[in-house]
């Protein structure tokens, strides 16, 4: 198989260099000794736990149906009748949690080392970014199970948008779909769950990650 692979490849690497690019890019990176340190790893913890949500996440969808009437029914049989379900839907549940606790140390070890300044103030953006869809999947997620805390948790969350000035109901309209919290606001927040928001997520991880590289780890304080 690897000579089959070698084969194939070898015309492009002869002419584009793949593989010298690819080492000189991706490994020829050298760790700096004070980015080993526990304090640097949560945003590495933070990208750990996303691939956990998107692979648990990916098969909740298997068996989630994102209506009134069946998604409390739905997630009822995933925990109960659904092999392993109940593990899985666990993981996804504390992974929701960690994400937001890991993604909160980030940006607090990024402040107190003085990370976000120039010439990272640009990253510093992605990640005030990243963070805010990070919360935002947590409010579309915390609906979808359509139990009592998730509904009026969710009525809550929404009456607060409610109290933006000026364009606040507005707001709150567009998101819920209505007046009151229905079948229309767990389709729409199940869409951003698990359409919009991960395209965001991903894009904004890619010029993170790609700012990270160009610039390199910040030093200590």
């Amino acid at each position: 198989m690897s000579k089959l692979l070698a084969a194939i490849t070898r015309p492009f690497d002869e002419r584009f260099d793949l593989t010298n690019r690819l080492r000189k890019n991706m490994f020829d990176k050298p760790v700096p000794a004070h980015a080993r340190k526990f304090w640097y790893c949560f945003g590495g913890l933070t990208f750990f736990v996303f691939l956990m949500q998107a692979m648990t996440g990916i098969f909740l969808t298997l068996y989630y149906v994102p209506s009134q009437e069946r998604a409390y029914s739905s997630v009822f049989y995933i925990t109960h009748y659904v092999p392993y379900g109940w593990l899985i839907r666990s993981v996804h549940l504390w992974g929701a949690h960690l994400m937001v606790i890991f993604v909160v140390i980030h940006m607090l070890r990024v402040f107190v080392t003085g990370s976000y300044k120039a010439p990272r103030e640009f990253n510093w953006v992605a990640g005030v970014l990243l963070f805010a869809v990070t919360m935002a999947f947590g409010l579309t997620g915390y609906l979808l199970p359509w139990d009592n805390k998730a509904y009026w948790g969710s009525t809550v969350a929404t009456s607060l948008m409610g109290a933006v000035p000026f364009a606040g109901k507005t707001i709150q309209f567009i998101v819920v779909g209505g007046q009151t919290i229905g079948g229309p606001t767990i389709t729409r927040f199940f869409s951003l769950h698990v359409f919009l928001l991960p395209v965001a997520l991903i894009g904004l991880m890619v010029v993170h990650f790609w700012m990270i590289r160009k610039q390199g780890i910040s030093g200590p304080l």
